[in-house]
Parts: structure tokens; sequence; C-alpha cells
């Protein structure tokens, strides 16, 4: 005689062969393990130019620093939406989380350009040097931007390139943070211009390559 309920001997058979999932960490935690590598790769970059040149840069055009400071939050607040999106039912709103940092570091930026004095231990980049910074903040960001794609395959993002797109601000944000440390340029129209390339690029990049990824996690 066949069983009267298969569906139940069905539903035992896959209660049976369930394998327990390990639950993620929250996302402000997550997001402390990434800026661990990014501070980690800060001390290194400490350990060979030092912090004084920096330093003697903010405590002469403020404006500097706070631009620095804008980057910092941007980076951590970007980095912490990306996780915080990673989370089922979070809302889309989280991505409008770094808009006040972003705001401080464009805007001090361009304050920058409005002296008529150049900061201390500076010169103005030419369309060269302006080129290294670029390449710099691109090619930090790559590192970055992939460790975070690997800590957010597992949470499957819902909304994948909106994800994508935090990763590659928090990782231009955070490459442009170190860069802090070892420039040497005083903010210019074309200093400014290259930052904001870099950071679009890598934003870009992240949107089309790390959606893609984080789609098919």
């Amino acid at each position: 005689m066949s069983d009267p309920r298969p569906y139940e001997a069905l539903i035992d058979r896959l209660g049976t062969e369930l394998v327990p999932v390990r639950r993620l960490l929250p996302p402000w935690l997550r997001t402390a393990g990434w800026l661990l590598a990014v501070a980690a790769i800060a001390v290194l970059l400490l350990m060979h130019y030092g912090a004084d040149p920096m330093l003697r840069r903010w405590a002469g055009t403020p404006d500097l620093g706070w631009a620095g400071m804008g980057a910092v939050i941007t980076a951590i607040t970007a980095a912490w939406a990306a996780f915080a999106l990673g989370v089922p039912g979070r809302r889309a709103s989280w991505a409008w989380l770094p808009l006040p940092g972003a705001l401080l570091w464009i805007g001090a930026s361009g304050l920058g350009c409005l002296r008529t004095w150049v900061a201390p231990g500076t010169q103005v980049a030419s369309m060269h040097q302006s080129a290294d910074c670029l390449v710099f903040i691109i090619s930090f960001s790559i590192p970055l931007s992939a460790l975070l794609i690997v800590l957010l395959r597992r949470a499957c993002p819902l909304r994948p390139v909106l994800t994508a797109v935090l990763i590659g601000l928090a990782s231009a944000a955070a490459s442009a943070s170190l860069l802090e440390i070892c420039h040497s340029f005083d903010a210019a129209a074309t200093d400014l211009v290259t930052h904001a390339l870099a950071v679009a690029v890598v934003v870009a990049v992240n949107a089309a390559m790390g959606g893609r990824l984080l789609s098919k996690a």
C-alpha cells in the first residue's frame, strides 16, 4: 500500500539533508574587518613616508585636512552601507549614508582650489604628476574592491549593482585617504579633476564588474 501522505516523507528527507548556515557578522563588524586591511596599508605607507609632511600640510592649510577627513568618512560609510544592503530587508536608502562625508570631501577639496597661497611643503601638480595620483588611486582601489566583493558575495545582495557602486566609492575614497600620506601636491583644479576622474573610473568599473560578480553569488 502506498504512503497516503508522500509529501511528509519528502519533507522529512529534505529536512535531514539541510546543512546549518553560518550567520553573517553584523555590517559594522564586517566593515571594521575591511578597514583593518586599509589600516595595514596606511601603516606601511607611514613607515615609509612618515606622518610629519602630511601633518604640516594639514596644519598650514586646514582645508586639506578636512578633505582627507571627508575621504575617510566616505570610505567608512560607503563600506558600511554596502554591507548593510547585503542584509535582507534593508532599504535602498542606506546608499545615502556616504553623502555627508562625500560632500565634505568634495567641498573641502574645492575650497582648496580657491586659496591664493600654496600649502607648506607642496607644489601645484603638473598634468603628468596628477596622472600619478590617478594611477595611485586606481591601483590601490583594485585590491580593496576585490576584498569587499569577496566579503559580500556570501551575503547575496538583492541590489548587486547599487552595492557594487558603494564598493567602488568605498575603495576609491580609502585610496584617496591613503594618498594623503604621500601626496606632496596642493589642491588645484588639475589635481581635483584627476582625483574625481579616478573615483569615477573605480565606481564605474565596480558597477560593471562587481555587479555581475555579486549577482552570481
